[in-house]
C-alpha cells in the first residue's frame, strides 16, 4: 500500500521509465517498527528524492497502526472464515496473521455479546416479534453437526424504534426454554408486552402469557400463509394466496371465520391440510382482527423481522456449519449489529402509536 502510494505520487510505476518532466525519483526505503495490539511490526518506509512523500497509511512520526482489529471484525461479520481472512489481510495489506490472532481478535466480540444480551431493557415494548432461525452447529457433546435453532427478539419500543433484545440458541425447545427466556427478559427490566408476536411455536403462547399475563398473543400471519403455501402446487399459489389474504384482510373476527369456511369448501378437495391449520392457531390469530388497520399492518407486514432476517442470514450463508454455539452467537450478533446501524424506526409509527394509547389506555401511557 505504501508503494501504490508513492507510485501515485511520482506518477510512475516502480520499474518503469519516469515522466520526462519529473525529476523527483524513488529513494530506497528507511526502517520503521510500528507498535499495535500485538506487539511490533516492522515495516520498511518508501522515501523519494526531494522528500516531498507524505503517506498516508503510515504518517510521518506514526508509531502506532491502529484499525486491523476493526478489519479483521468486519470481515469476519461479513461471513468470511478465518481462512478467507488471512488471504484478504496478505492479498489487500500484505499483512501475515496467524490463525489465532484472527480467533482472539474476534473472540473479544463475546464479551460486548455478553454485555449486550444483559443490558438493561425498556419497562414496556407494544410489540415484541419473536423468530427462529435454523443454523448448522457441532455440538459439543457428541460431535455431529446438529441443526440448531437460534431465536431472536425484535422489540418496537413506544416511540417506535425497533431494538434487537436478545438472541437464544435452544438446546431443547419447549415450555420450559420458552419461560426461562421470559423470566430472562422480565429480569432485564420488562413488566409488560402488549403484543407478542409468534410462529405458531409449541407451548410458547402459554409461556408468555405465565411470564406476562396482559399480554396478547397473536400468530404471525406471514409464516402461517408461508406455511399453507409450502403445501401448495406451484401453478395453484396465487389463487390460494388471495383467497388467504380474504381470511386476515377480513374487517371482523366473525367475517374472517365465514370466510375461512369458503376457502375450505373450495380448496379441502386440493389441500386438505390448510384450513385445519388455521384452525388450530385461530385463538392465536382472532386478536388480529381487534387492532385498527394502522396496527394490522405493522404486526402482518413484519418488515423489521424480515429484513433482520436477511442480514443474519446474509452474513451466515456462507458458512456449512459453526463448529460451537459462541461461533455462530458472534457472526449473528455483528449482524444484529449491522442491522441495527440502519434506519430503526417503524413506518408510519405515528397512526400506530395513537391507536395503542386508546387500545391499551394505562399500559401504553403508564
Amino acid at each position: 500500500m505504501l508503494g501504490a502510494e508513492l507510485t501515485a505520487h511520482l506518477g510512475y510505476e516502480e520499474g518503469k521509465d519516469a515522466p520526462p518532466d519529473q525529476p523527483n525519483r524513488r529513494n530506497g526505503s528507511s526502517a520503521k517498527r510500528l507498535k499495535g495490539q500485538d506487539g511490533e511490526l516492522p515495516i520498511a518506509v518508501l522515501r523519494d528524492r526531494d522528500g516531498s512523500f507524505t503517506p498516508e497509511l503510515v504518517k510521518k512520526g506514526q508509531t502506532r497502526i491502529d484499525g486491523i482489529d476493526d478489519k479483521i471484525v468486519g470481515l469476519y461479520a461479513a461471513g468470511l472464515t478465518v481462512r478467507d481472512i488471512r488471504a484478504h489481510l496478505e492479498d489487500v495489506y500484505g499483512l501475515q496473521v496467524s490463525p489465532d490472532l484472527i480467533s482472539r481478535v474476534t473472540d473479544a466480540v463475546l464479551d460486548e455479546v455478553r454485555d449486550w444480551q444483559s443490558r438493561a431493557l425498556e419497562r414496556m415494548y407494544p410489540i415484541i416479534i419473536f423468530d427462529a432461525l435454523r443454523v448448522k452447529i457441532r455440538d459439543a457433546d457428541s460431535r455431529m453437526v446438529k441443526n440448531k435453532a437460534v431465536y431472536v427478539a425484535l422489540g418496537v419500543t413506544r416511540d417506535g424504534v425497533r431494538e434487537v433484545l436478545g438472541l437464544w440458541v435452544a438446546e431443547s425447545e419447549g415450555a420450559k426454554f420458552w419461560l426461562s427466556v421470559m423470566t430472562e427478559l422480565k429480569n432485564r427490566g420488562v413488566q409488560d408486552i402488549l403484543i407478542a408476536v409468534v410462529d405458531g411455536l409449541k407451548g410458547f403462547p402459554d409461556a408468555i402469557t405465565t411470564a406476562f399475563p396482559e399480554a396478547t398473543v397473536q400468530t404471525c400471519i406471514v409464516h402461517l400463509v408461508r406455511h399453507s403455501l409450502n403445501v401448495c402446487a406451484w401453478k395453484d399459489r396465487k389463487a390460494v394466496a388471495a383467497d388467504l389474504r380474504l381470511i386476515y384482510s377480513a374487517p371482523t373476527a366473525d367475517q374472517a371465520a365465514a370466510e375461512l369456511n369458503a376457502f375450505e369448501e373450495k380448496w379441502a378437495g386440493k389441500y386438505a391440510s390448510i384450513a385445519p391449520a388455521w384452525r388450530r392457531a385461530w385463538q392465536e390469530v382472532i386478536p388480529f382482527f381487534a387492532f385498527d388497520p394502522a396496527i394490522r399492518k405493522i404486526i402482518y407486514t413484519t418488515n423489521a423481522i424480515e429484513s433482520l432476517n436477511r442480514v443474519i442470514r446474509k452474513s451466515i450463508k456462507t458458512r456449512g456449519s459453526f463448529p460451537t454455539e459462541e461461533a455462530a452467537t458472534k457472526l449473528i450478533y455483528l449482524a444484529i449489529r449491522n442491522f441495527e446501524k440502519g434506519g430503526r424506526t417503524v413506518q408510519k409509527w405515528f397512526a400506530a402509536r395513537n391507536q395503542f394509547a386508546i387500545m391499551f389506555d394505562e399500559r401504553f401511557n403508564a
